[in-house]
């Protein structure tokens, strides 16, 4: 039960991780756990147990019956309870919510639009999986109503962001760009992956700032997020985009990365 005073349901103050629960492991936990740790240090808030989050992801997949099932399990880190205001308490005494529900991978290519809702570059938050996604909700909610899946986001300098749930990288040419993180971008894990991968292999990969107009050529267009891992991108704004010979062996090298994983029973301790 989440307390009617509770600072990430009032003001969004606080942090969440959405981790992949497959084939019986918890896909790249301690990537997670320590994007988590970092972001309580820029937010000013006590780091959570390690411990303390497997055993709550653990016990969220076996509350919602799918140790069998493909599953995105979700980690909320809030500031606590706290008095009205903007002023957190003294101690801070954050609050641990661990959700789980069946996350099927998508199996088609995604449809994009450009969103008129705009990311704050200048905003710690904005590169921070913080509580307050209106931005993010509002931005999907266009896709939606466009007939779209996804919601590709600009910042206030019309620089390429990335979509409203996940990061964005396309080929130009050779070299595989994606936006840098000072465009307001998310440092994703599965983003990660990818870089590493793609250099592993010998490939140019830029981190760029770019405007949207880049993507009037662009093939090869991707989405990348822990849960749907790789989905190439069909359409932006109604435009096919083109496929790149690269993609399905990038997207093969990058679900085979190592992952950290953690398993039921004895991992837990």
């Amino acid at each position: 039960m989440i307390e009617a005073d509770d600072r990430g349901l009032l003001l969004g103050d606080g942090l969440f991780e959405t981790v992949l629960w497959e084939n019986g492991a918890l896909a790249a936990f301690e990537a997670h756990t320590q994007r988590l740790i970092a972001g309580c240090a820029t937010l000013g808030l006590p780091s959570p147990d390690g411990e303390a989050l497997k055993s709550a992801a653990m016990a969220a997949i076996a509350d919602a019956g799918l140790e069998n099932t493909r599953a995105a399990v979700r980690l909320t880190w809030t500031a606590g309870s706290g008095g009205r205001g903007l002023d957190r308490p003294a101690p801070v005494r954050p609050r641990l919510i661990a959700t789980a529900a069946a996350a099927p991978k998508p199996t088609t290519p995604a449809r994009l639009i450009v969103s008129t809702i705009r990311r704050n570059e200048g905003s710690p938050a904005a590169r921070l999986k913080t509580l307050a996604y209106l931005d993010n909700i509002l931005a999907r909610r266009e896709a939606r109503a466009a007939g779209a899946d996804e919601a590709l986001m600009l910042n206030n300098r019309s620089e390429i962001a990335g979509a409203a749930a996940a990061n964005v990288f396309w080929f130009e040419g050779d070299s595989l760009v994606t936006p840098a993180l000072k465009c307001g971008v998310l440092a994703g894990i599965m983003r990660a992956a990818v870089i590493e991968r793609a250099r592993g292999l010998g490939w140019t990969v830029r981190e760029d700032r770019a405007p949207v107009p880049v993507l009037t050529g662009a093939r090869g267009m991707f989405l990348t997020n822990s849960l749907i891992e790789l989905r190439a991108v069909a359409t932006l704004g109604g435009r096919t985009v083109q496929p790149h010979p690269h993609f399905q062996a990038l997207r093969q090298k990058a679900l085979a990365f190592p992952r950290v994983t953690v398993g039921a029973g004895p991992a837990l301790g």
